[in-house]
């Protein structure tokens, strides 16, 4: 039987489509793509490529915390740059957020992300 639940917190971004911030389907959680917003004010929290990536890890920790987990439990994380000249910052700030073992990662470089954002990531964690 599965148990399929919709995940949603008000610490992370508004869905601004149709789609859900997390869906968790027995103990995996399917994180939805975070851009750089600001939870509170829905807009982006600057154009510092450092300062997105940040926000961008802050805002999977409030989902995957909503889904009863932590940054520990990601099992798969993309990470979408519209500029991999980005790709040594990205690596930084993940040196902040996650320890080893570390998950299993793709760095995609793409033409363009949702409100001109710098860095987007979505993730699947196993609780």
């Amino acid at each position: 039987m599965t148990n399929k639940a919709t995940i949603h917190t008000d610490q992370a971004p508004a869905a601004i489509g149709t789609y859900s911030q997390a869906v968790k389907v027995n103990n995996t959680v399917y994180l939805s793509g975070q851009i750089p917003l600001v939870p509170a004010t829905m807009e982006m929290v600057s154009d510092d490529f450092t300062e997105q990536a940040h926000q961008v890890f802050k805002n999977l920790t409030a989902v995957i915390q909503a889904a009863g987990g932590n940054l520990k439990d990601i099992v798969k994380l993309n990470i979408y740059l519209t500029d991999l000249a980005n790709f040594p910052i990205v690596n930084e700030v993940m040196a902040g957020y996650f320890e080893k073992p570390y998950p299993a990662r793709a760095a995609i470089g793409i033409n363009q992300l949702p409100k001109d954002a710098l860095i987007e990531a979505d993730a699947i964690a196993v609780i």
